[in-house]
């Protein structure tokens, strides 16, 4: 549904202890400087917490407090990225946003709409040049909130988002331990020279729809045995949940706009992979910063299902290379940078269709409790990115929600492909 959102006040909110000296300078990973100025952005919605005036007031003097502790653990967060090198730690603060919204909140998640959950934001999404957090606080008239959170993916990648978003609510709700995020990734990736090359997502001069789509954990479950592969007794194998989705989105999109018809361009579907677990010795999970790399196949141009159950293999053994070795190989840096600069040439000469998955699945998406219980919802918003699509686990029942972004003219094709539409879920837009 379309939303009215009036910003009613915003504030800066600084560390509630001054960063120490040794801490001030911040070097930004080789991978950090490879990752484009664009935000995460996330909402996560809670039911009647502001049914009050003095509930109200008390709510958002109890998140700007813990944001303010937060931002003593996460001191980068409070600063200011110099040349694309590194972050001056010099406790500015972020901005703090408060918001109502016109209408209730029940009517949102039952009828949401991405561009519009956009409004619930402190920032643009392609936007991440100053600061490098944001949070808008917004109050629906049943007293209902949704905290509309932006993080610069300059910083940290999804997990970190998390690990941030969770010692956050940790400490809104009076934990006395918790656990410290660990700044490694210019240690492992150290900071290299570009050589000119500047890492960035140009706005497309097509309009770009975001819609969602629920699979159902049933659907799934007929995706992966569709995928499946039963060649052999030996060899039989099943793939995982984004597995098969990501090959029967790629199938849908193919299909529904003729890629095959375009000979001469190179597809290449590319999956994001986290690292921390691919190293030696593994990282935790609360090691912060841009941890993760992506694997690269070109799909075979029909869509049949055997070509999907090979796609499917495709993506694992694809995956599978992202290991211990090829860690190493990235460290040294530079064939990556190549490979990215090869891609981006192409890009933009138009040789290239490229389809990116990324995964939120089985991460900590519903554990941000702030004293008010754990979120109803959290959703993703659009993003002028396209096709791309992005996972997210359902609040319950183990399905899956796909934030699918696509050109306006692709995504009028690909939602209405009939064999897409079979395996979504009716609630999906």
């Amino acid at each position: 549904m379309k939303l009215e959102v009036e910003v009613i006040s915003k504030e800066i909110v600084q560390p509630s202890s001054p960063t120490p000296d040794r801490l001030r300078h911040y070097q930004l990973s080789f991978l950090d400087q490879l990752t484009p100025s664009i935000y995460n952005p996330l909402v996560l919605f809670y039911p009647e917490i502001c049914d009050s005036q003095a509930n109200k007031i008390k709510t958002s003097d109890q998140l700007k407090q813990s944001i303010s502790k937060a931002l003593t653990y996460f001191y980068p967060l409070a600063g200011r990225i110099i040349d694309n090198l590194s972050v001056d730690c010099n406790d500015e603060g972020i901005p703090f946003s408060e918001a109502r919204v016109k209408c209730q909140l029940l009517d949102v998640i039952k009828n949401p709409v991405p561009c519009e959950l956009n409004k619930l934001l402190p920032f643009e999404v392609h936007d991440a040049e100053e600061f490098l957090l944001g949070i808008q606080f917004n109050i629906f008239d049943c007293g209902g909130i949704g905290v509309g959170v932006c993080i610069s993916h300059k910083i940290g990648d999804a997990l970190s988002f998390f690990t941030f978003v969770n010692m956050w609510a940790a400490i809104a709700r009076g934990e006395s331990k918790v656990m410290a995020p660990e700044f490694v990734s210019a240690s492992l990736f150290p900071p290299r020279s570009l050589s000119g090359f500047s890492p960035s997502i140009p706005r497309p001069k097509e309009t770009i729809i975001t819609k969602r789509f629920v699979f159902t954990a049933s659907k799934i479950e007929e995706i992966r045995g569709k995928y499946a592969d039963y060649s052999s007794l030996e060899t039989q194998t099943r793939p995982t949940r984004i597995e098969a989705l990501s090959a029967f989105i790629w199938s849908r999109f193919a299909a529904a706009t003729d890629v095959r018809s375009r000979p001469d361009t190179l597809c290449a579907i590319l999956h994001m992979v986290n690292l921390r677990t691919r190293m030696e010795p593994p990282l935790p999970e609360y090691s912060v910063g841009n941890l993760y790399s992506f694997a690269t196949i070109v799909p075979s141009m029909d869509s049949t299902g055997e070509s999907c159950r090979n796609l499917v293999t495709q993506m694992r053994d694809s995956i599978k290379k992202i290991n211990k070795e090829f860690v190493r190989k990235l460290q040294g840096g530079y064939g990556h940078l190549d490979h990215i600069k090869e891609m981006a040439v192409r890009d933009t000469k138009g040789e290239l269709v490229s389809f990116s998955f990324t995964s939120l699945c089985r991460f900590p998406l519903y554990e941000a409790d702030f004293g008010w219980g754990k979120p109803i919802w959290v959703a993703s918003t659009a993003r002028d990115i396209k096709n791309l699509a992005a996972f997210m686990d359902t609040v319950s029942e183990n399905g899956i929600e796909a934030w699918v972004s696509l050109t306006e003219e692709d995504m009028s094709k690909f939602e209405s492909d009939e064999e897409l539409l079979a395996y979504i879920a009716p609630r999906s837009l």
